[in-house]
C-alpha cells in the first residue's frame, strides 16, 4: 500500500470537524477512493460505501426529501445489512458529480452530526451549477493531487530517516555530500518520468520496466479524453482535447506564456478560453498568472490574459512527448527549450502539491521573468528555476527592487547563500 500524507490529514479532519462533511476534490486517479475506503475500514466500527457510477440506482435515495433521517431511511432500504452507530459511522459518498441532490443533502447530514460524512468527485469544479444548493459553512473543501516528491520516495524505498537527514542541509544551508546529492537528483529524475499517479507509482515499483510506465500513463491520459467527450459541453468537446493537447508544445517554447495560436492558427481566447476553463475545473491542469507588481496581495495584481498553465502531474507531461523523452531525462542528457519548461512543471507539481498558489513575474519588456513567486509569512518569495545552474539576472534584479526577505533559485547543483538568495538543489524544492 502506498503511504499517503492524506491520511493523516482525514484523521485530523475526524478529530477536530464540528458539524460539517468533507468533501475531497481532484481529477481521476490520483487515489482519492483507494485513501477514503482504508481511512473508514480503519477508523469506524460502520463503513458504508456509495458509488454514484457504479450504482446509479443510489441516485434514487436523494430524490424527494433530502432530511437526514430520511436519507438514513433509504439507505438501509438500498444497502442490506447497513448499520449505523452513533458517532463511529463513516458515509462515503463517491463520484458526488453525478448525483447533484447528495451535494445539496451534505447540509442537512452535516447538521444532524450523527454520522461522519465524507464526500468525493474528480469533476466537481464543471458540474457546479447542476447543484441546487451548494452546503455553504457545511462542507470543508480540500484538494487532493497525486503523490507529491516525497511519497514518491517513501514508495520507492526511501525513508523518512533519510529524507530528513537531506534536509538537515537544507535547513541549515550546507552543501550536501556530493554522493548524496547525486543519489537524490537521480530520484528525482525518476519522479519526472514517473510523476505520482497511483498506479503508475506501483507500476513502476512492481516492474522496474519504464515501458510498463509509458502504458499505464497513456491509460490515464485516455480516460482523460474519455472525461472530455463524456461531460464537456458538445460545442466545446474537441476544443477542449485541443487545449490538453497543446501543453507539451507550450512549454516546449522559449516564452511558456500560453498562447491559443499553438492550439490553432491565430486562434484566440474567445474560440477557446472556455475550455480551458474546463480543464482547469476538472483539476487537470495549473494555470498560474503574472502579476503586474510582485507584492502582496498578489491576487490583486493578476493579469487574467497572461498565464502560463501546467500539468498537474509532471510525469503525464513527459508521457505526452513521448516514451523517447523518458532516457534523456534519465540520463541527464536532455537539451533545448523543452528542458526548461519540463523543470519548471516539475517545480509548479512540488510546490503546488505543497499547498501553495503560485503565481509569476514577467515585465512588459520581458527583461525580467521569476518563474513562481509563493506567499508565506515572510512575503512574497520569488522562486527562480534554472534547468542547469546558469546565471540569475533576473533574481538579482529583482531582490535589488523588492527586497524580498529571502529569494530562492533552484538549480541542477548544489547549495549556496549570498545574502537573502539561497540556491538550492531542484529536489530541495520539497522543502519550501
Amino acid at each position: 500500500m502506498l503511504k499517503r500524507k492524506f491520511y493523516d490529514y482525514l484523521l485530523n479532519w475526524k478529530n477536530t470537524k464540528d458539524k460539517e462533511c468533507l468533501l475531497v476534490k481532484g481529477a481521476r486517479q490520483i487515489g482519492k477512493t483507494y485513501i477514503v475506503d482504508h481511512f473508514g475500514k480503519e477508523n469506524y466500527k460502520s463503513y458504508i460505501y456509495i458509488n454514484f457510477v457504479e450504482n446509479p440506482k443510489y441516485k434514487e435515495i436523494f430524490e424527494g426529501s433530502l432530511s437526514a433521517e430520511e436519507i438514513y431511511k433509504k439507505l438501509s432500504v438500498y444497502i442490506f445489512g447497513i448499520k449505523f452507530i452513533e458517532k463511529e459511522t463513516l458515509i462515503f459518498l463517491d463520484e458526488i458529480q453525478d448525483c447533484p441532490n447528495a451535494r445539496t443533502a451534505l447540509k442537512f447530514l452535516a447538521l444532524d452530526n450523527k454520522y461522519d460524512v465524507i464526500a468525493s468527485g474528480s469533476l466537481l469544479g464543471i458540474n457546479y451549477k447542476e447543484v441546487s444548493s451548494i452546503p455553504v459553512g457545511y462542507e470543508r473543501q480540500v484538494d487532493m493531487y497525486s503523490l507529491d516528491f516525497e511519497e514518491f520516495l517513501w514508495a520507492i524505498g526511501v525513508n523518512s530517516m533519510a529524507i530528513s537527514y537531506v534536509k538537515e542541509f537544507f535547513d541549515k544551508k550546507e552543501k550536501v555530500p556530493n554522493d548524496i546529492n547525486e543519489k537524490m537528483f537521480e530520484y528525482l529524475r525518476e519522479y519526472i518520468v514517473i510523476g505520482g499517479m497511483p498506479n503508475v507509482v506501483n507500476t513502476f515499483v512492481e516492474t522496474k520496466n519504464y515501458s510498463e510506465v509509458q502504458k499505464a500513463q497513456e491509460k490515464i491520459i485516455r480516460s482523460y479524453y474519455e472525461d472530455m467527450i463524456k461531460y464537456a459541453p458538445t460545442v466545446e468537446k474537441p476544443k477542449v482535447r485541443r487545449c490538453y493537447d497543446s501543453i507539451p508544445k507550450q512549454l516546449a517554447k522559449e516564452n511558456k506564456k500560453f498562447q491559443f495560436s499553438v492550439v490553432e492558427k491565430n486562434s484566440t481566447a474567445r474560440k477557446y478560453g472556455n475550455s480551458l476553463d474546463w480543464l482547469v475545473d476538472a483539476n487537470i491542469i495549473q494555470r498560474i498568472f503574472n502579476v503586474s507588481t510582485p507584492l502582496l496581495p498578489l491576487k490583486a495584481y493578476e493579469k487574467d490574459d497572461q498565464y502560463k498553465v501546467y500539468m498537474n502531474d509532471i510525469g503525464l507531461l513527459v508521457s505526452m512527448y513521448g516514451f523517447e523523452m523518458k532516457a534523456p531525462i534519465l540520463e541527464n542528457s536532455i537539451k533545448g527549450p523543452a528542458k526548461g519548461g519540463i523543470y519548471e512543471n516539475l517545480v509548479s507539481d512540488i510546490l503546488v502539491k505543497r499547498g501553495y498558489k503560485l503565481n509569476y513575474y514577467k515585465t512588459e519588456n520581458a527583461s525580467q521573468e521569476i518563474e513562481f513567486l509563493i506567499t508565506t509569512s515572510a512575503g512574497v518569495i520569488p522562486i527562480e528555476v534554472k534547468a542547469g545552474n546558469g546565471t540569475s539576472v533576473s533574481l538579482n534584479t529583482f531582490i535589488d527592487e523588492f527586497k524580498p526577505m529571502i529569494a530562492y533559485k533552484l538549480i541542477t547543483g548544489n547549495i549556496g547563500v549570498i545574502d537573502t538568495k539561497t540556491t538550492l538543489p531542484l529536489y530541495m524544492a520539497m522543502f519550501i
